[in-house]
């Protein structure tokens, strides 16, 4: 299929299933935390998934290719990320496996139905007002900055969409594991599953990949560490098998 890209924009090889996607060439494109997030997170057979706050639909896409869900929906704000994620969508011949819906991740249930899914995914932005410099750049700041939605924005629309029983996978950052704890508790839904994410082995974590179940019981998982990097530029095993090579 012959996609038309606008200028600025390029299309990227995602090493699964022959899946390609659109980005900008200077703009916001996906990271090592998204591929983490559709490496950490589990859709079964017949179940249906969101993504909240989609932007160019990398998610959906690369949970499509790795798991036989029954749908998958990615949920965005902006209109030129819709938009390129659609085209995305059209380019790996998905238009009946993954749908990119445009709205506010705070209308996410109205918009989307209470309770409809199994699965709901979010990289969400990490950074709140006392967290660093807003990046000049919208589409940047958006997905870096609690801009448009908050924590608990994500975590309460994401519980609202989910099926009793239903899994909330999340990627976010350590130092605000207390705030993602407590907001994910309020809302009814149980920490199970818990992996930090080091650069190198001999640094800090500076990622976090959680999964909660909505109406779960109390008991958290705290499962082995990925790192990244076993020297500068060259990726270790873990990351190699999350992407699936």
């Amino acid at each position: 299929m012959i996609i038309d890209l606008k200028e600025n924009e390029r299309i990227d090889d995602l090493q699964r299933n022959g899946y390609q996607i659109i980005q900008k060439k200077d703009g916001f494109c996906f990271g090592m935390d998204a591929v983490l997030l559709s490496g950490f997170a589990q859709v079964k057979a017949e179940e249906k998934a969101v993504d909240l706050g989609t932007g160019t639909g990398i998610i959906p896409i690369l949970l499509e290719a790795k798991y036989e869900g029954l749908h998958y929906t990615g949920l965005e704000i902006q209109e030129e990320m819709v938009d390129m994620a659609r085209r995305s969508v059209a380019l790996n011949h998905l238009e009946e496996k993954v749908s990119i819906v445009t709205g506010d991740i705070k209308e996410a249930s109205r918009l989307l139905g209470a309770a409809s899914f199994d699965v709901v995914t979010s990289n969400p932005p990490y950074m709140n007002d006392s967290h660093g410099l807003k990046n000049p750049d919208l589409p940047k700041a958006i997905a870096r900055h609690e801009v448009l939605c908050t924590l608990e924005d994500v975590v309460r629309e994401a519980a609202r969409l989910l099926r009793p029983g239903g899994r909330f996978y999340m990627v976010h950052r350590p130092h605000r594991l207390i705030e993602i704890i407590t907001a994910l508790k309020e809302q009814k839904l149980e920490p199970k599953r818990m992996k930090l994410v080091h650069p190198f082995v001999d640094r800090e974590a500076n990622m976090v990949l959680i999964e909660a179940v909505r109406g779960g019981k109390s008991m958290i998982k705290v499962e082995a560490p990925i790192i990244v990097y076993k020297e500068p530029g060259v990726y270790t095993e873990q990351i190699y098998t999350v992407y699936g090579y």
